[in-house]
């Protein structure tokens, strides 16, 4: 048996007639007889009988209606409860993201949500490989996520909201000689030794897009995911990298230079199941990444 069923049996029991329950609900008296035939089905004892040409209830029927309307009151209360729910602006919101993107927004993201009725962050760190991003959103809400432009695109499973095409520069210590330029070539830094990512993340293909432009194997001689370390083992001499423009934050021992002739950037997204957004304070806190994202996008992350 089901709520509609169920209803149908209690405005018979009401109304008296299967006529006027179809007026009653808008529907067709054959509807209204194959639910009541549908219901029957689930029950041992008859629910309906024949009082000349009309159809009433028996005795069973009319205990059935009754407790109807106690089945109707608590699923109204149960759609009441979970409409405050989705309604609620100051629920929690499960956030997470790279590490990198957790730098840039999180902190403007808690800056921004202050007020007494914003929506309650909790915040994750998730530094995975592009393929991992997609199943996060299991877990959470919203899951910040890149992926350089020439990559697979997300599967249509994840609603992907656009932050940032952010471009991707060649980071070198101060005081390099080729620090002197403003833009360089995938020829002039080839030779370099370089620090990159581990297998499977998503900067790595660039650096493989340097090594066939330049017609050489660049030489990796650090893995690094973390991108405030990277920084720092640039600014030590132990090697050039590649770096996001806006999201790493500024380094006095590092200067960032675009590289020419190669697509270099990634795209920074959001990735949500579309069910997630029925809750107003996931809406909300997406608005503020949209709106954060701006922020990142004109300023940097410092």
């Amino acid at each position: 048996m089901d709520e509609r069923q169920l209803r149908v049996l209690r405005e018979l029991g009401e109304l008296g007639s299967v006529t006027a329950v179809a007026e009653a609900l808008r529907v067709t008296p054959s509807a209204i007889s194959q639910q009541l035939r549908l219901l029957q089905r689930s029950i041992p004892v008859p629910l309906t009988e024949r009082a000349g040409r009309r159809l009433v209830l028996t005795a069973a029927g009319q205990a059935l209606a009754d407790a109807a309307i106690g089945v109707e009151t608590a699923l109204a209360r149960a759609r009441h409860t979970i409409e405050e729910y989705a309604e609620e602006p100051a629920g929690t919101v499960s956030l997470a993201a790279f590490h990198s993107g957790a730098a840039a927004f999180y902190p403007l993201l808690l800056r921004r949500l202050r007020a007494p009725d914003s929506p309650r962050l909790a915040l994750h760190d998730e530094d995975v490989a592009q393929a991992d991003f997609p199943p996060l959103t299991r877990v959470h809400d919203l899951v910040v996520a890149h992926r350089l432009e020439h990559a697979p695109p997300w599967p249509r499973t994840a609603t992907v909201t656009p932050l940032l095409r952010e471009p991707l520069d060649i980071a070198l210590p101060v005081g390099h000689p080729l620090a002197a330029r403003s833009v360089l070539t995938a020829e002039d830094v080839a030779g370099e030794p370089w620090i990159s990512v581990h297998d499977g993340f998503p900067l790595l293909a660039t650096v493989d897009a340097i090594s066939a432009a330049a017609g050489r194997r660049v030489e990796i001689v650090h893995r690094v995911n973390e991108i405030a370390v990277v920084a720092e083992v640039v600014a030590a001499g132990g090697g050039i990298a590649l770096l996001p423009r806006w999201t790493s934050r500024p380094h006095p021992g590092v200067v960032l230079r675009a590289l020419d002739g190669i697509e270099v950037h990634r795209h920074i997204d959001v990735l949500h199941r579309p069910e997630r957004t029925a809750r107003r304070a996931v809406r909300t806190v997406l608005r503020e990444l949209l709106a954060a994202a701006d922020t990142v996008r004109g300023h940097g992350a410092g």
